[in-house]
């Protein structure tokens, strides 16, 4: 295993270093098809790709002081945007502040997790605010900190806490909504996070390796 920090890997591999992109590709690809796995039904090798070309192209732009993953995922955000915009009927009107995947139609990846309760968190996650979903998953599956979400969206880090409160909010409420009259626990934060870790083990399970970039 390459010990060069991820930045280095990243600069070494705008040099044309075949080795530092496969190391970095080999990292954080698993992350990165997370992040695209309950957002769109499609192109995720394509958007993958785009995520991973999209930071050798911007590395200038992320001088080591914060996070990599923080800059990766503020790329794949982009990435999504775009892409999004694509196939939505008034692509300059999307905001992912304010449309949820639900919202933008099709259906989420093959994804079927281990109970009732985690089944109805990853629909719950697709009814919030596309910005609001990116900010609890990375929270929960990725352990990013507020500090990190906060580089990633480009806003102070209190603005980062107040917005992962509001998302874990907006989706107790969608869960509640789904949960109505379903046998099983109200969706409190303790059990949000039980949820969400055994989703990420479900992910786990189904995430393809990294063959190389």
């Amino acid at each position: 295993m390459d010990a060069r920090s991820d930045g280095e890997l990243l600069q070494a591999w705008g040099r044309g270093e075949q080795a530092a992109g496969e190391e970095l590709l080999s990292r954080h690809f698993e992350a990165v098809v997370r992040f695209f796995h309950n957002k769109v039904d499609r192109d995720h090798e394509d958007l993958i790709q785009r995520t991973f070309l999209g930071c050798v192209e911007a590395r200038e732009q992320f001088r080591g002081e914060g996070s990599f993953r923080a800059f990766l995922f503020g790329v794949a955000r982009n990435v999504l945007g775009k892409h999004l915009r694509t196939r939505y009927r008034e692509p300059a009107a999307l905001d992912l502040a304010h449309v949820s995947a639900a919202e933008l139609g099709g259906s989420p990846s093959q994804l079927v997790a281990d109970d009732q309760q985690q089944q109805l968190m990853l629909s719950a996650l697709r009814r919030i605010p596309l910005d609001h979903q990116t900010v609890l998953e990375l929270f929960y599956w990725e352990d990013m900190t507020a500090v990190e979400i906060g580089q990633m969206l480009g806003v102070p880090v209190g603005t980062a806490k107040t917005r992962l409160r509001r998302a874990k909010q907006l989706l107790a409420a969608e869960l509640s909504d789904l949960m109505a009259g379903v046998t099983g626990a109200e969706p409190t934060e303790t059990r949000l996070d039980t949820w969400a870790r055994g989703i990420r083990r479900q992910l786990d399970q189904e995430s393809p390796k990294s063959s190389g970039s």
